[in-house]
């Protein structure tokens, strides 16, 4: 109802707390791919006597689009698809390097993919590792606490690339390659230095 001289009401706008209103915005921004741009609301946040309004999804229902195409399943199928291979791959690398040929395999691998040694090199390794842990990841000198196949002292320097030293002999092969390449740049160098001295 009109009355002659007073305006009639503004429409109603929902009104949330600035909590509620940030927290809205913050869900928007970290799921971007479930928020919809049809289900939304005013949000009004009175700021030093000015009305500032902005439209935000307000609940996590609102934010998620019931019906999903095709292409977004198929991509999160591929996603999920490549990630559980890469892990199986790993895991497998893993097992095969629990064991000496195995863990020669690993290394093999990994001096073609980054270091690119030739195999008088890997013969050089071969023999360093034999010596220094018999390609055991368990390996580990009681009086020193060098661990693992390239018994590093002390054990924790493998941290750089993976907590999981103790147990991952990936983790130890790639450390120690690393390692020798950095101080010795190859293995043919490493070993003349543990025949001398009898530790690289």
């Amino acid at each position: 109802m009109k009355v002659k001289g007073i305006p009639a009401p503004a429409p109603r706008v929902r009104r949330l707390s600035i909590a509620a209103a940030c927290l809205a915005f913050f869900m928007s921004i970290s799921e971007p791919a479930y928020a919809t741009s049809n289900l939304q609301v005013s949000v009004s946040i009175p700021i030093a006597g000015a009305n500032l309004e902005a439209s935000f999804p307000t609940t996590l229902e609102e934010q998620i689009d019931p019906n999903p195409s095709l292409l977004e399943l198929d991509s999160v199928k591929t996603v999920d698809a490549s990630s559980m291979a890469l892990i199986s791959v790993a895991a497998r690398k893993v097992e095969l390097a629990r064991q000496a040929d195995g863990a020669r395999e690993v290394a093999r691998e990994i001096i073609a993919a980054k270091y690119q040694w030739s195999e008088e090199q890997f013969t050089c390794l071969d023999q360093l590792w034999i010596k220094e842990s018999h390609w055991n990841y368990q390996a580990r000198n009681k009086v020193t606490g060098a661990h693992g196949i390239p018994q590093a002292l002390p054990a924790t320097k493998m941290e750089i690339i993976g907590t999981d030293w103790r147990t991952n002999p990936v983790t130890q092969i790639t450390w120690g390659l690393k390692y020798i390449e950095e101080r010795y740049e190859t293995p043919c160098k490493a070993w003349s230095k543990f025949k001398r001295s009898r530790w690289y």
